[in-house]
């Protein structure tokens, strides 16, 4: 019989990661199904899994649809009532799920809650990638509880609460299962980076609440596909940012907001560029690029899933949009 939750990895050619960290999640998961979604490894994860961990379910992609499609393709054979989206780098501790199934069954309304995320290679200190929670300021660049641009807070307790955010991490998303399909889950075109925020906004954009538990803890080493220095993921960051304000924001806000940031992110790609290399200056103006390909899509992909009236959570930064 299959439990509530499934705990779901999304592996590519990561066999390394799964030897040291699939034990945690196999020790401290006993109330969950655990999977390996794979997107066509390259190396011999499925045979070291099969060999190791015969009790994880091994799902195969038929290619390398990348994190949001993997997920999406994956989690179509999952039967649960929660996922847990879990990045192959990450150190799960004891009593990591039951604080976040105690949320969900509190709060019908809450779709998607995320753990404390610290650094595995600094363990006092929060890691960059959901740290505190996910928030948006107010010209739609993400940021954490924990974390502003490379800055990471000592963990001192002072993110100890269960509290409602804007954007659950990726690195460990759970997510209600028919939350997750009533929005067609993530938006492939993005492959990977700001998926899980374009997501938790349609959410938000539909009357449900994301949430941050403190109670529960996971360490993340973080960059283990592509690091922070990549230009790749500076592409893939800005144009997945771009595609997902003009697919959320409320209009007009999004007609003179998007403009602005096409100049503040010229900006930054004369300083990337300085501070990293021409890569990175090419990468923005080919994020640019990427952004106007994908606008007729997300277009049409915004006549589809917004509303005429917005529901938004008073308390967040986002409230300055409107």
């Amino acid at each position: 019989m299959s439990k509530k939750l499934a705990v779901a990895i999304l592996n590519w050619n990561g066999k390394n990661w799964l030897e040291k960290f699939l034990p945690s999640v196999v020790q401290f998961s006993q109330n969950a199904d655990i999977y390996v979604i794979d997107n066509l490894s390259t190396d011999d994860s499925i045979d070291y899994l099969q060999t190791h961990f015969p009790s994880v379910h091994i799902i195969k992609n038929n290619q390398n649809f990348g994190f949001a499609g993997g997920y999406n393709e994956g989690l179509k054979e999952i039967k649960a009532e929660y996922f847990c989206l879990l990045n192959s780098d990450v150190e799960v501790t004891e009593n990591w799920i039951e604080p976040v199934l105690d949320l969900f069954e509190k709060n019908p309304e809450i779709s998607a809650i995320q753990p404390k995320i610290l650094s595995f290679n600094n363990k006092n200190f929060f890691e960059f990638a959901g740290a505190g929670g996910g928030l948006i300021d107010n010209l739609g660049y993400p940021y954490c509880r924990g974390r502003i641009f490379d800055d990471l807070e000592e963990d001192k307790g002072q993110y100890n609460d269960e509290t409602e955010i804007f954007w659950a991490s990726g690195c460990c998303f759970f997510i209600r299962s028919k939350d997750f399909w009533e929005q067609k889950g993530f938006d492939e075109r993005f492959f990977a980076h700001q998926e899980e925020i374009d997501l938790c906004w349609r959410l938000i954009n539909s009357g449900k609440k994301i949430f941050y538990t403190g109670k529960s803890t996971v360490y993340h080493v973080g960059g283990g596909t592509l690091n922070k220095q990549s230009a790749q993921k500076t592409y893939l960051n800005i144009r997945n940012n771009l595609s997902m304000m003009l697919k959320n924001l409320p209009f007009p806000t999004l007609i003179w907001l998007i403009f602005f940031r096409l100049c503040l992110d010229g900006i930054a790609g004369i300083y990337f560029g300085f501070k990293h290399g021409f890569p990175h200056l090419w990468a923005v103006a080919r994020a640019h690029f990427g952004f106007y390909a994908q606008l007729p899509g997300t277009w049409k992909l915004r006549q589809k899933h917004q509303k005429e009236v917005f529901y938004q959570s008073k308390w967040l930064i986002f409230k300055h949009f409107l």
